[in-house]
């Protein structure tokens, strides 16, 4: 912990000139990241633990530029500076970090400060912080929480992760549909602990079963002695707890949805998710379907080297097996390249080409997937499409590297081999694009992870084997 220095007078000391905390420019214009000078102020206010200043330099920041100026700050200053602001330090901040650098910093942090931190926040961020850890961790946390804010984290616990009861945020207004229009707002002036944004208000029965939705704006402008129960709308678009958070972003997306009640099995109103939870969702999942692609899981920018090894090393090693396999087809005919070889310095592409064309027909049927824009409806059309594509596509290249393959060797026999060759594996690439990832999805596995690995032994194979199998059989070999 750092000594507490609040008392001395070291403001010139911290900033070496006339600049008032209030002119710094915390961004870069340039790169976007955090301005240099103003990371180097805060380190130095740590340094000589000058809180003054470091609340003076961060007070006004928003939660994601606090996020994005404990990453810029070296791994021992993180907890320093917490540490040095005290309770003017924005616990939502941390859901702004990376999973890595914001379990190392809680880790560091006294528990009393976290547990009391997380009941000030709202119910989502404080679930969103608490999920990550262990479960003795987390425990610990809890049972230094109040007892009615511990049971409605619990309660959010409960659920699956990445569903809507995670992502919810159990604070609501909820009124009786005989209320009149004057009773809710008189009861939203009077009601301190209100959320802090809100769209509608939710009509609900004793037992909290959700009836309607009142939008703020109709309330407004409807008269005070008219009931709720007579300008409330249906919910049309309620969430189940339970579901998915990418099923309920594609709802927000479908339906233009700025807001959604959360309810459970029994149509109880138990949360409410906002337009700025499923923004967070949207990118999670994309970044998700991005990293998995790429075959480095949930791997994040502050992971250690060991972490970073571990998250790459299983499908670089699958990698590496159909890499033996292509070597295996090669091999097959040694005696055929033996005799020719031209066919070494040729047959590279005919594998690259289908690989490339098969990476861009999955790259559509993942991302068609995963929005559920591929459907039992569209996708025999889909598969005909990529098939006609990569025939098309072959026929193209094949007479462009047929062309190339003639003034290069000279050898008309050759150029004919290889522009078949160039067409079976391009057609082979279009059907291998689509189909791997339809499969897979059938099978329960994720495409996004799988469908590389599967795309990729396929063109190499085939692209090897027709343009080798060819040539053998062309030349006698």
């Amino acid at each position: 912990m750092v000594q507490d220095t609040s008392n001395n007078d070291q403001s010139d000391v911290s900033t070496g000139s006339d600049q008032q905390p209030e002119d710094w420019n915390i961004r870069d214009p340039e790169t976007g990241g955090m301005a240099t000078a103003f990371v180097d102020a805060v380190l130095l206010a740590i340094d000589v633990g000058d809180r003054v200043l470091a609340r003076q330099l961060t007070q006004d920041l928003h939660e994601a530029d606090l996020a994005d100026l404990i990453e810029a700050l070296p791994g021992s200053e993180r907890s320093r500076l917490v540490a040095l602001l005290g309770s003017d330090f924005d616990f939502a901040a941390l859901t702004e970090l990376d999973e890595g650098v914001r379990l190392s910093l809680l880790e560091n942090l006294p528990v009393d400060t976290v547990a009391e931190a997380l009941a000030g926040l709202d119910s989502d961020d404080a679930v969103f912080i608490l999920e990550d850890l262990s479960v003795e961790d987390r425990a610990e946390i809890l049972d230094q929480i109040p007892a009615l804010e511990r049971v409605v984290l619990q309660r959010s616990l409960n659920y699956p992760e990445e569903s809507a009861g995670r992502r919810m945020q159990t604070e609501y207004i909820a009124v009786p549909p005989f209320w009149t229009v004057g009773q809710a707002i008189d009861y939203m002036r009077d009601t301190e602990d209100l959320p802090d944004s809100f769209y509608e208000l939710f009509v609900v029965d004793p037992t909290y079963r959700l009836l309607g939705t009142v939008a703020l704006d109709r309330l407004l402008r409807t008269k005070r002695p008219i009931s709720v129960a007579d300008i409330m709308g249906e919910t049309a678009h309620t969430v189940r707890a339970e579901e998915d958070q990418e099923e309920v972003a594609r709802t927000f997306e479908r339906y233009n949805l700025v807001s959604a009640a959360v309810v459970d099995e029994a149509e109880r109103l138990v949360g409410v998710l906002t337009i700025d939870d499923i923004v967070d969702v949207i990118h999670e999942e994309h970044d998700e379907d991005i990293k998995r692609m790429g075959g480095v899981g949930d791997e994040e920018i502050s992971d250690n080297v060991f972490n970073a090894v571990r998250s790459r090393f299983i499908w670089l090693m699958v990698n590496l097996g159909t890499a033996v396999l292509a070597s295996v087809i090669i091999g097959l005919f040694d005696a055929t390249i033996q005799q020719m070889v031209a066919l070494a310095v040729l047959m590279p592409i005919v594998a690259s080409m289908g690989g490339n064309a098969a990476t861009q027909t999955m790259t559509v049927a993942v991302r068609a997937l995963a929005t559920r824009e591929l459907d039992a409806y569209n996708v025999r059309r889909i598969i005909g499409r990529e098939g006609a594509v990569g025939l098309i596509n072959g026929i193209l290249f094949a007479i462009v590297i047929g062309l190339v393959s003639a003034m290069w060797f000279g050898n008309g026999a050759l150029s004919i081999i290889i522009a078949l060759a160039m067409v079976i594996n391009m057609v082979a690439a279009g059907f291998a694009g689509i189909l791997i990832p339809i499969v897979l999805d059938k099978l329960k596995a994720d495409p996004a992870i799988a469908s590389g690995v599967f795309v990729t032994t396929v063109t190499d194979v085939v692209g090897f084997f027709a343009f080798l199998g060819l040539a053998a059989w062309w030349f006698g070999i």
